[in-house]
Formats: structure tokens, C-alpha cells, sequence
């Protein structure tokens, strides 16, 4: 793909809605984010919308891409990265800031820019910081461009483990043990912080885990059976997010739940069960990304246990003012107790992943998903709503 065969601002009535999918970001979960755009990009219908993929460096850099899906896959265990499908090395593409102008333009050193014409919407599909917390959707909200998924706060809240789990408390759902370790305690009396850990394991037992707080894809997740593996699960940890969290194993079964926008309100999907994979200590990323370890879609509940499972997680996507989805993963504990772990304001999206499957099974493809998404932020507005 050239740069020459992009459109060119054609001012044509009744043309197609423009859909920029943006993917890539400089979070550790970069690759992920562009399995999921190659999903996304195979399934947008081209005959309803026109589509312009935009990619983002590990360094931050906004490029133009190839619109080639099948070299966002993942090849001999390794993630895809957007530097190798970069229409130039050099080259950027600007997004507008003025929300009378929606204009996309790409630059090139030595080169006069050339507008790409306008955006109608964009399908942010990034995982993790720098994309998934708010950051872009500030953004968006700035340049007056409607988004699919949720706004500012609700998305900084889902990927903000903590004050996720404050909102859920506030709003009466249950959330399990956990402290929270912020940069400044540790850099300030690091015995003290961990000392907090030690005592979470004192009144709850081990095993706990030590993750990012404001992580996903399970990047960085340790589980610490005793203290002799403390340090290494914190710096590991540490490596992804100077603040973290530590929780206490539930014991119980893991099942997650989809969240979906329709035109007169949330619904969720049929729920899905998240098995121990045989392989792994636990659901982590190798086990969800490279061995794809399956998931049973749908969950062998009680038809009470399903219906408390989808009020509950309609009850989050509620309590952090999402919109548009929400994937909502929650234990079963052994006393028949849901306790919610944590949302997903834009989760694992390609067809193999646990949200299209839920909604598989409750009756709607892939393909559709994808154009109920399209369409719902098309509805709404940007700014205060």
C-alpha cells in the first residue's frame, strides 16, 4: 500500500463512515494489541466503511500501515510489532486537534503533508497504558472524534487495578484481599512496604500474586508461593508499573462475563469458565496467547448462579460509567460467592478470545460484534454525556 492509493479528502456525497483502527502503543502489551487489530481489521465490513489503519511505535510514533491482517498474527511465539509493517520509517500521521476539523494528515520529512481525509470514528484496539487508560480517549475527546469503547474516566479506571477495585467496594460488589504498594512507599521505607505484603500473607496465606497495577494481559504476573520469591515477583512486577498490587489467592472458579452496548442499554453475554490450564501455574499470558488454553463457553453454571453472574457484571460496567463493552472476570468462590477480580475496557478481541466467544454463544458473530461497536460510538457524542 502507497501513500499515493490512501484517499485524499474526496468531499463525495453520502460517502462511506471513515473507521481509523488504532493499534500498536508503547505498552508491554504492544503485540497484543495488533493480533487484535488484524482480527478486527478482517472482520470490518468494507462494504459499509472505509478503513485506515493506523499504527503506534513502542516509541510513541503515529504510522501509516499496511491493511495486510495476516501479518498481525502471531508467528513461532512471538507478538507482531507495528515497526514492521510502517509505511515509512520516518513518516507520521497527525491526528486533528480542532473538533471542526476531523482531517487526518500524514507527514513526511522533506515532503508537503498530504490529508488522508476525514475520520468519521476510531476503533482504539490498544491493551495497557498509553491507550487503554484514558490517555487516547483524552485525546479523541479533545479532537471532537467519537471512539468505540469507554470514556476518560471509566477507562482509566479499568486499567487502574486499585481504584478499580475502590469504585467496585463503593458500589457494593465484593472484591478479594489485596494492598497496594504505591512508588513513592517503596523508594520511601521499602521494609515497611513489605512488610504490608508479609502481613497479607500473615491473615490470608500464601499463595499471593504480585502484578502491575496498571497492566493487562497478564504481563508481569507472578504467583509467589512463599516469601523466598517475594523480591523476584516484585521487581518483575516493578518492571512493567512503579506501582503495584498484591492479592490472596480465592480459591474458587474463575468465570468471566462480556458486557455489550445496545441501543437501550448494557446487556450481558452468556458466561464462560476459565479452567487451570494444565501447563501453566495459572491463566497467564502464554497460557491465554500462545497455547491458547480454552476456555468452556458456556460456563457449567446454575441458571441462578448465570443470572447473578450477568447482573453483577452489568452492575461494574455500571459502577465505572463504561461504554460500548466491558469483559468482567469474577471467582465463584467455594462458599457460592461471586467476587468480582477486575474489568476490561477493551479486552482480548481476536475470535479465539474469551469476549468474542461469549457473544458467540449468545448469538452474535464476530463480524457483528465488531459492527455493533462501530455503530454504538457513532451514536454518541463526544464530551460530557
Amino acid at each position: 500500500m502507497s501513500t499515493e492509493n490512501l484517499p485524499q479528502s474526496p468531499d463525495q456525497p453520502q460517502r462511506k463512515p471513515r473507521v481509523a483502527v488504532v493499534f500498536g502503543g508503547r505498552s508491554s502489551e504492544h503485540g497484543i494489541s495488533m493480533v487484535t487489530a488484524g482480527a478486527v481489521l478482517r472482520a470490518i465490513d468494507r462494504t459499509k466503511y472505509d478503513v485506515l489503519p493506523i499504527g503506534i511505535t513502542q516509541s510513541g510514533r503515529w504510522v501509516l500501515t499496511a491493511d495486510e491482517p495476516e501479518r498481525m498474527a502471531i508467528t513461532e511465539r512471538r507478538t507482531p510489532n507495528v515497526e514492521q509493517l510502517a509505511e515509512s520509517s520516518e513518516g507520521g500521521v497527525v491526528l486533528p486537534v480542532d473538533p471542526a476539523n476531523r482531517e487526518v494528515v500524514y507527514t513526511e520529512p522533506g515532503s508537503v503533508p498530504k490529508a488522508l481525509g476525514e475520520i468519521d470514528v476510531v476503533f482504539p484496539v490498544l491493551h495497557g497504558p498509553y491507550g487503554e487508560d484514558g490517555t487516547l480517549q483524552g485525546l479523541l475527546e479533545l479532537s471532537g472524534v467519537p471512539y468505540v469503547g469507554s470514556g476518560v474516566l471509566a477507562s482509566a479506571v479499568g486499567q487502574d487495578k486499585e481504584y478499580m477495585k475502590r469504585v467496585f467496594t463503593s458500589f457494593g460488589l465484593k472484591v478479594g484481599p489485596y494492598v497496594v504498594i504505591r512508588p513513592r512507599e517503596w523508594e520511601h521505607d521499602e521494609s515497611a512496604a513489605r512488610k504490608k505484603i508479609i502481613d497479607l500473607a500473615g491473615d490470608h496465606g500464601w499463595p499471593l500474586f504480585v502484578k502491575p497495577a496498571r497492566a493487562g494481559s497478564s504481563i508481569g504476573i507472578t504467583k509467589v508461593e512463599d516469601l523466598s520469591g517475594l523480591d523476584d515477583a516484585i521487581a518483575e512486577a516493578q518492571r512493567h508499573d512503579p506501582k503495584i498490587l498484591v492479592e490472596a489467592a480465592l480459591r474458587g472458579r474463575e468465570i468471566e462475563c462480556g458486557v455489550l452496548e445496545f441501543e437501550d442499554g448494557p446487556r450481558a453475554s452468556v458466561p464462560a469458565e476459565i479452567p487451570p490450564p494444565d501447563a501453566h501455574a495459572y491463566y497467564d499470558f502464554e497460557a491465554k496467547y500462545i497455547d491458547s488454553t480454552p476456555g468452556i463457553v458456556p460456563a457449567p453454571l446454575t441458571p441462578e448462579e448465570t443470572a447473578d453472574v450477568q447482573r453483577l457484571a452489568v452492575d461494574a460496567y455500571e459502577a465505572a460509567s463504561c461504554e460500548g463493552l466491558v469483559r468482567a472476570d469474577f471467582f465463584l468462590t467455594e462458599d457460592g460467592e461471586f467476587v468480582i477480580n477486575e474489568i476490561n475496557t477493551m479486552p482480548g478481541f481476536t475470535p479465539i478470545s474469551m469476549y468474542p466467544q461469549m457473544w458467540q454463544a449468545s448469538g452474535i458473530g464476530y463480524a457483528d460484534l465488531v459492527d455493533r461497536l462501530i455503530e454504538a460510538a457513532l451514536r454518541r457524542s463526544t464530551g460530557l454525556r
